[in-house]
């Protein structure tokens, strides 16, 4: 009988919780082992925003990364975020107050993911302590004394005999929305109400798109709580989609996929902007895990990550920076891990504050937001308020960098002060 592989580290899932927490643990010289079902380069269902939280923590990472990302046609970089109120005004919110395109550097990107990942693969490849085997399935799940025995086959192929057995202390599960780990061992399962449905689509030639690369989100009465959204990417295409709470899909009985098409067919402001663009992709749906309640995201012997831990913001739908950080706070967890030799599930709830500590303050707010879109009126009181406010827009636009200015969207004071404003 061959003898067993033995890893101190695996990471399941070489998307970009799982990648960064490897180059994290490769910095100090710690070596891991990732298993990717798919082979790069892949597609990866996504909206394909980079927000600042990515940024953040490619800084942290590595200081050439993100020149390098900026540098590559690949990534578009993008300045702000227009919000469309269900009464159709816009409100244009700079991610940065102040901003010069010439000398400064983005604050966000937007990119496909095929592109994104594959950048962050070819960067792992680079450290010597890493190891990635590409079109892996992870079978099965067998908790032993000292970690987990792995099941693993190549994913396309059928048959058991060429399936192994490998041998981990400590897992990483950054195997995504659909992680056969965080069903199997962590007890998750869909929960509508924390759970958003979404439909994508890529288009070329749509008319309108903001000069600085302005993400837009569009909060239409049909899809609330959820948003249509257009975010414009390199080559003159689009990222074009819808994502709206699961229950509300259901208990409305909607077709995302449908209704997105008779939106852009026919809703009188987006048939002009899409008159001449092309559809280049086929519409393809996807779930989002939302991070609107608090989960327990580790174990013995083992961590959830990124949407496996289900940390999507449940107001902006932003997946990538929460699962990055989550990559990051992982690794530092492994590090200490190993060098105390203790892998027990009371040891690994360090994971879970250090997780929280830095998330869940701006989840909950963004939990708030969420259930303040189902009233319209105050949507639209905000934006046409900040529209005719230049302080109160300056304001907004702030929020995007202060979380303690931004708690004040879930404050009731603040929308009776901007009531009883008079507007100027």
């Amino acid at each position: 009988m061959p003898s067993i592989q033995r890893h101190n580290i695996i990471i399941i899932g070489a998307g970009p919780a799982g990648i960064v927490a490897a180059m994290f643990l490769a910095k100090q010289g710690i070596h891991s082992l990732i298993l990717e079902k798919a082979t790069f380069p892949r597609d990866k269902i996504c909206g394909d925003a980079l927000s600042g939280k990515v940024v953040e923590v490619l800084n942290k990472l590595d200081a050439s990364l993100v020149p390098g990302i900026a540098s590559e046609p690949a990534h578009l970089g993008s300045w702000g975020v227009t919000f469309v109120a269900p009464n159709r005004k816009a409100l244009r919110v700079p991610f940065k107050s102040e901003y010069n395109k010439l000398h400064d550097r983005p604050p966000g990107f937007i990119a496909k993911r095929l592109d994104f990942d594959h950048f962050l693969l070819k960067e792992a490849l680079k450290y010597p302590e890493i190891e990635i085997r590409q079109g892996v399935d992870v079978r099965e799940f067998e908790a032993s004394d000292d970690g987990w025995n792995l099941r693993i086959r190549m994913a396309e192929s059928g048959n058991s005999k060429n399936s192994e057995t490998i041998h981990t202390n400590l897992i990483l599960a950054a195997d995504g929305a659909q992680s056969k780990f965080s069903r199997q061992v962590g007890g998750f399962s869909l929960q509508p109400r924390h759970h958003c449905a979404g439909i994508r689509a890529y288009y070329k030639d749509v008319k309108g798109l903001d000069d600085d690369n302005f993400i837009e989100l569009h909060f239409l009465d049909r899809f609330l709580p959820g948003y249509f959204w257009i975010f414009p990417l390199p080559g003159g295409l689009c990222n074009v989609g819808v994502g709206m709470r699961s229950d509300k899909v259901s208990a409305k009985k909607i077709n995302l996929r449908t209704s997105i098409e008779e939106l852009i067919r026919n809703d009188e402001r987006l048939k002009k902007r899409f008159a001449d663009a092309v559809q280049v992709s086929p519409p393809k749906g996807f779930g989002l895990p939302l991070g609107s309640r608090k989960r327990t995201i580790s174990g013995s012997h083992y961590m959830l990550l990124g949407d496996a831990a289900s940390l999507i913001d449940p107001f902006t739908g932003e997946g990538i920076g929460n699962a990055m950080y989550s990559g990051m706070l992982a690794a530092k967890q492994a590090e200490g891990c190993l060098e105390s030799k203790n892998f027990s599930e009371s040891f690994l709830k360090s994971y879970d504050a250090a997780v929280y500590q830095r998330l869940w303050p701006e989840l909950k707010i963004s939990r708030r937001m969420q259930s303040l879109v189902k009233y319209p009126g105050l949507f639209n009181l905000v934006v046409n308020k900040a529209n005719k406010n230049k302080a109160l827009g300056a304001l907004i636009s702030c929020m995007f960098e202060d979380l303690d200015l931004r708690k004040q969207l879930r404050n009731p004071k603040f929308y009776f002060n901007l009531i009883f404003s008079n507007g100027n």
